[in-house]
């Protein structure tokens, strides 16, 4: 079997900056995801495209193939007072937005003091070169709930609580 379009693919991974310092890694189990389905960048996408069980790939990607160019008009600064009394915010952590459609996206703290928080819309990694280091452990085909929730279940996936 090949990966193609609504299959559920298990991959292990070693994400590297250009220096080579080790970004992100898959752990103990692979990363299952489901292909076509954009559960990762577009670029890793299309590098996995047509492979099989245990062949191994290099994936050099451009910002625009990974998390995109870093645009300074996603940062933003709010007050303390915006946010739930006794809330603790720590530089790193994810919060989530809404736009006014209702769409929920991730906004990373880059900055806090006494008075404001500084938020950014950027990925963490939007604007960096993505190396990826990948080996496909396993390919199957997605399951009806899968395909109908556009991402996987069970090891490797996500889990619904």
């Amino acid at each position: 079997m090949k990966i193609a379009a609504d299959t559920v693919v298990s991959i292990d991974y070693v994400l590297t900056n250009d220096a080579g310092e080790v970004l992100d890694r898959s752990g103990d189990e692979p990363l299952a995801y489901l292909h076509g389905h954009e559960n990762i960048v577009p670029g890793l996408e299309a590098a996995l495209d047509g492979l099989s069980v245990g062949d191994a790939t290099q994936a050099k990607l451009t910002p625009d193939q990974g998390y995109g160019e870093r645009d300074d008009k996603k940062i933003r600064q709010i007050s303390r007072t915006e946010l739930p009394p006794g809330m603790e915010i720590e530089v790193g952590e994810a919060l989530q937005g809404q736009d006014e459609d209702g769409n929920i996206f991730p906004l990373w703290v880059v900055k806090t003091d006494a008075e404001s928080i500084t938020l950014d819309g950027n990925h963490p990694l939007a604007g960096q070169n993505l190396n990826f280091d990948v080996t496909v452990r396993e390919i199957r085909a997605a399951t009806e709930e899968e395909l109908h929730h556009g991402h996987v279940h069970g090891p490797g996936g996500h889990h619904h609580h």
